[in-house]
């Protein structure tokens, strides 16, 4: 599955996912996925990126939020008009779910804004027509 967003930030960001049967395991409500997240930049100037924070909902309602700097390790500084692609993972209790967050730039004058990360959808294959 796959979506994509452009907010008034300036900021466009594209995600991928994928369900990873072999690290899943059903009988144990363990669910592997895997995200690929392409962050465009398409203001006037460069962009680092500082930190995540994600909001990862299972179909109980079960809640994790992830916070932390940079991200896969990174803290990458994106030209206007490029991008930076990574992409990482997540274990989930049900056989759908949800992510969605924000992550937290900077341009090169200092100033701190949040890119919002559209919620973007976890589920195994055929769970959804």
């Amino acid at each position: 599955m796959s979506s994509t967003s452009e907010n008034d930030c300036g900021i466009e960001i594209r995600t991928r996912t994928k369900y990873l049967e072999m690290q899943s395991d059903p009988a144990k409500s363990s669910y592997a996925f895997s995200y690929t997240i392409s962050i465009r930049n398409h203001r006037d100037e460069p962009v680092r990126l500082l930190s995540r924070h994600w909001i990862i909902t299972d179909q109980n309602n079960k809640v994790d939020e992830v916070t932390g700097k940079g991200v896969v390790g990174q803290q990458p500084v994106i030209k206007p008009g490029e991008s930076f692609e990574y992409s990482s993972g997540t274990l989930i209790g049900t056989e759908i779910g949800d992510m969605r967050g924000s992550y937290t730039m900077e341009t090169a004058g200092g100033e701190q804004f949040e890119a919002p990360i559209p919620l973007f959808v976890l589920a195994i294959p055929n769970m959804i027509h």
